[in-house]
């Protein structure tokens, strides 16, 4: 049997207790508040309560203080004084210590289990906003994926999309009467833009084995739902591909998993810090295929919430779905400022006991303005809330705990080494091995011809006949110079003819040295 999660409670100035119904978990949520004010707690102590009901969670760690969740709390931890006191402030009366079920992933594979997909998989849209191509080069982009359907050229990794790109522009003339112009420029640009993606460790991220979706969905013996935390501290180094590699996971959710309805409790929830970094710069057609995903996913299970420091980072579609909300402080230094801040308190169901806006700007560090749904899925009304401790450790591990994590997992040793079969860049190579043998063969038959006709041509000069006039002998010799003359020139149009299937050889050849 499922309750709801408490999130934190009251005191002489605050309301009553704040719970998360769990049945409506599902309806999304926002977590925002500036640099400083409990974000990161806040949203430990959801993932606990997600876990202690049985359902799965992915996060991303983004300054490496979440990994604590895998560790028990203590009371002598210098960070941990103050939470017994305040459990008892706000009625926390079944307040412990406990450690968590952890699964630490790494994009990079140095914190935590390697985390893949494929090119394919990536897709087009995603893969073009990932490399910040224009209209003109995600044509292009489009018309490699759409080849590589055509001809069973399997998109696994980087250099596989390489490849098909340099064939795409030897192959430019043929293609651009099919599907459009395809320009070398294009080509040339995407290209750079994936040596820029390899030089920012993106490379790492292309490949198999790619992630299952089912190791997302884990619960423990106990019948806990799995933390899975994603290492993000060195991934928010290159924020296109942390923003991207987390709309194609949440996307590949969307994808795959059944319709559920609304369920007693999610089947996962998705966590997305600094979401802000999803929509800067972001073209129309990504913001609404993550609008589309947002309002749809829900009937799969699946509870999204957005961490951010501004609700105004979010676009309006979006952030009118999203039913819980944990407002920490926001401070209001300009006019700007001030006119977000009034925005952000229009959105709350008003609480006569006291001004929305007045309460956003000054509740303290572990403290926030919060609305929960309700029945029905109405909003509740907003309340000023204490924030509860939480059990798991308040910072993080060590990295030799870390690795002790990681080695007792059930995902050990079944992503850490690559996989590199056939695909595109292999097939390509093959193909262009093919080309260079028969490039010799034919070769070859142009030197026997040659030989050919130099053995017929000597043999002619050789030859003598009896009863044979001078002027006659010396006409046939002439007459044999320029048939031997004419003959090298047919050798030499034919030698002419093997020079660019030479060259050609040369080339595909050397295309896929030194791979």
């Amino acid at each position: 049997m499922t309750t709801d999660i408490f999130i934190g409670g009251g005191g002489p100035d605050y309301g009553t207790k704040q719970f998360l119904n769990i049945g409506y978990a599902n309806r999304h949520g926002l977590i925002a508040g500036a640099t400083g004010t409990g974000k990161t707690v806040t949203l430990q102590i959801l993932a606990e309560g997600f876990a202690a009901q049985g359902v799965p969670v992915v996060l991303s760690d983004v300054k490496g203080d979440l990994s604590g969740l895998a560790k028990s709390g203590s009371a002598d931890h210098k960070l941990h004084t103050p939470f017994t006191e305040r459990a008892a402030t706000i009625g926390f009366d079944d307040f412990a210590y406990d450690a968590f079920p952890v699964t630490f992933w790494d994009l990079f594979g140095e914190q935590g289990h390697p985390v893949r997909t494929t090119v394919a998989e990536m897709g087009p849209l995603l893969l073009a906003r990932l490399l910040e191509l224009t209209e003109a080069q995600e044509g292009v982009l489009n018309i490699a994926f759409r080849v590589a359907d055509e001809d069973g050229l399997p998109l696994l990794d980087l250099k596989d999309l390489q490849a098909l790109l340099v064939w795409i522009g030897e192959n430019a003339r043929d293609l651009s009467l099919r599907y459009g112009n395809v320009s070398g420029a294009s080509i040339g640009a995407i290209q750079r833009r994936l040596l820029v993606l390899e030089n920012q460790g993106g490379s790492q991220l292309f490949g198999e084995p790619a992630l299952e979706l089912s190791d997302l969905m884990r619960l423990d013996p106990q019948g806990r739902g799995q933390i899975n935390i994603l290492a993000a501290d060195q991934l928010m180094q290159a924020p296109g591909l942390y923003a991207t590699f987390l709309l194609w996971l949440l996307s590949e959710l969307f994808e795959e998993l059944p319709e559920v309805g609304d369920p007693d409790k999610p089947r996962l929830v998705f966590f997305f810090d600094e979401a802000h970094l999803l929509f800067d710069d972001a073209p129309k057609a990504l913001v609404d295929k993550v609008e589309q995903v947002a309002r749809l996913i829900r009937s799969k299970g699946v509870g999204v919430y957005f961490i951010t420091q501004n609700p105004a980072d979010v676009p309006d579609d979006i952030l009118g779905q999203l039913g819980n909300r944990i407002q920490h402080a926001l401070r209001a230094f300009t006019a700007k400022d001030q006119k977000e801040l009034r925005l952000a308190a229009r959105t709350y169901r008003d609480n006569p006991r006291f001004d929305t806006e007045e309460a956003i700007r000054e509740v303290g560090v572990g403290e926030a303005v919060t609305s929960m749904l309700q029945r029905k899925g109405v909003p509740g009304v907003v309340e000023r809330t204490l924030i509860r401790p939480p059990s798991s450790q308040l910072g993080p591990i060590t990295p030799a705990e870390r690795a002790a994590v990681m080695a007792a997992s059930p995902m050990a040793g079944k992503y850490d080494r690559p996989l590199d079969r056939q695909s595109a860049f292999e097939m390509l190579r093959h193909r262009a091995e093919e080309a260079a043998l028969q490039a010799a063969k034919a070769e070859d038959a142009a030197e026997e011809a040659k030989e050919a006709a130099a053995r017929e041509f000597n043999s002619a000069r050789r030859y003598s006949g009896t009863g044979v006039p001078r002027s006659s002998s010396r006409r046939s010799s002439r007459d044999a110079g320029g048939f031997g003359a004419a003959m090298a020139q047919v050798v030499m149009k034919e030698l002419k003819g093997t020079t660019g299937r030479r060259i050609v050889r040369g080339i595909l050849g050397g295309l896929f040295k030194g791979r």
